[in-house]
């Protein structure tokens, strides 16, 4: 089973862009914990970053054929992305949205999600477990033929 991880724009600055928001753990760190993760549960992860929305719906685009599921953090792509949300719905996958703050605790502009429509479910606020918390859930709905 492969599941795509996407990470949107600035998410590569994590640990030093605002940690009293998003915490002091790095981008990679995220990932080497979620790898490891996804050994334990026998889940090839395929993580991606990226600054731009188009290189985020060429990456879904190429990989989402050899995937099963996917979950993202489009980071600010969250409120007006609807290339990248159009390009999800496009896969067909299950997806679940990730975000590090509590997009609902924060300035309105932050509070509305285009990607939560086509998502299966959504974590917010959870820091940087909330990732992990995805990669569960999302293995348990697959390994059970796409049932909650």
């Amino acid at each position: 089973m492969k599941i795509l991880v996407l990470h949107g724009p600035n998410l590569n600055t994590l640990g030093t862009r605002e940690p009293h928001i998003y915490g002091t753990q790095r981008l990679a760190d995220i990932d080497t914990l979620l790898l490891r993760r996804g050994q334990d549960l026998g889940v090839e992860l395929e993580p991606y970053q990226s600054n731009s929305e188009g290189d985020l719906v060429d990456f879904l685009q190429a990989q989402g054929p050899l995937a099963q599921g996917i979950i993202i953090n489009p980071g600010a792509l969250t409120h007006y992305g609807l290339s990248l949300r159009d390009a999800l719905a496009d896969t067909g996958l299950p997806v679940i949205e990730v975000h590090i703050s509590n997009i609902y605790a924060r300035e309105a502009f932050r509070q509305h999600s285009v990607i939560a429509p086509v998502a299966r479910g959504q974590i917010s606020g959870l820091g940087w477990r909330g990732y992990l918390l995805a990669l569960e859930a999302l293995a348990a709905i697959l390994s059970q033929g796409g049932t909650a």
